[in-house]
């Protein structure tokens, strides 16, 4: 793996796509698909794939330009964080979808399992391949977690819900080694759902995500959050779901604190582990200084690892303006100089 400073710097995955590309206004006034939404995107199909290299490109270079020290593909090619792989998969009948309540409580399209849960062919190691090939930084990619899937999903085969959820651990088990074969240096699997549906999680969650990271040949991360802040604005005060995952293979969990003010010792049982501490605030546009964001990491430094932490967005920067993603992510890695300078 690329050799990090102390309190590398690193999106939690997903940045704000071109409006050239995709039809900003029109995604932001949905629910993230769980379903194609082929729609959405401004450039014919049989454009699209070039397109979408060069908005990823774009997205690295902001990246680097910001000065972090961990860079993704920025989600480009996605419709959201969760359908481009969940509908690669085989077992799925996408043309009559069933529904589920989000956790907003509408019921929305998603997938409908129809058979069992297959992985065709790798879903995203190309994309590493192609941003292995143009940055010299660590690399992050980003999957959706199985709990999360099996939860965004309409069951009409496996017996029950968390045999669907193993279902889903064996596949993204199989993405994990490929997308490390492609040339990541960090796997993140999305796991909002843990956070969402805790009494459902506490039944099976872990045990999903374990069957899903177990052998994995680097470091994974499970990403918690409480749901894009354009799309949920409260946030909770703590975790309903989060001690759990102490025990799990992960090496980090990626989570929120600077819009839910979340208290620092409520990280405490996850010592040993490392902690992606989000500390950007996407409830607003507003970039905030890199004070503030040092400030904010060191509310935690007496509950964590601090050889072990690393500093992140509370979630995506999706929906936010380029602008602001591009001045956020510079105060984050601002931030990070004060701080390495105090260590």
């Amino acid at each position: 793996m690329t050799s990090l400073p102390p309190l590398p710097t690193m999106v939690v995955g997903s940045l704000p796509q071109p409006n050239w590309l995709i039809d900003r206004d029109r995604l932001g006034h949905q629910f993230p698909p769980r379903v194609r939404a082929a729609e959405l995107w401004r450039v014919p199909a049989e454009l699209l794939r070039e397109a979408q290299d060069d908005a990823t490109l774009v997205a690295l270079r902001s990246q680097e330009e910001a000065g972090l020290d961990v860079v993704t593909d920025g989600e480009i090619r996605r419709e959201s964080y969760s359908n481009h792989f969940a509908t690669a998969l085989e077992g799925l009948d996408l043309d009559s979808p069933g529904t589920v309540r989000n956790r907003s409580g509408i019921d929305i399209p998603v997938p409908r399992v129809t058979g069992v849960i297959r992985r065709p062919a790798p879903v995203q190691a190309d994309d590493v391949r192609f941003l292995r090939g143009h940055t010299d930084r660590a690399v992050k990619i980003t999957v959706p977690g199985p709990f999360t899937m099996a939860q965004q999903a309409q069951n009409d085969h496996y017996a029950d819900d968390r045999e669907l959820a193993l279902a889903y651990a064996d596949v993204v088990r199989e993405e994990i080694a490929d997308l490390f074969a492609a040339g990541a240096d960090i796997v993140q699997i999305d796991e909002p759902w843990l956070q969402a549906r805790p009494d459902v999680a506490r039944k099976y969650g872990a045990e999903a995500v374990t069957r899903a990271l177990t052998g994995a040949a680097g470091p994974v991360h499970v990403h918690l959050c409480f749901g894009y802040a354009a799309m949920v604005a409260e946030r909770p005060e703590g975790y309903s779901f989060l001690p759990e995952l102490a025990d799990t293979p992960a090496d980090a969990v990626s989570v929120e604190t600077a819009q839910s003010h979340l208290d620092p010792a409520t990280l405490r049982p996850l010592r040993g582990k490392g902690i992606a501490l989000g500390v950007l605030d996407l409830s607003t546009p507003e970039v905030e200084s890199p004070g503030t964001i040092a400030d904010r990491v060191r509310r935690a430094l007496d509950s964590v690892d601090v050889e072990h932490l690393m500093l992140s967005s509370d979630c995506g920067l999706k929906y936010l303006p380029r602008a602001s993603a591009a001045g956020k992510m510079r105060a984050l890695a601002e931030a990070a100089a004060i701080l390495r300078a105090e260590l």
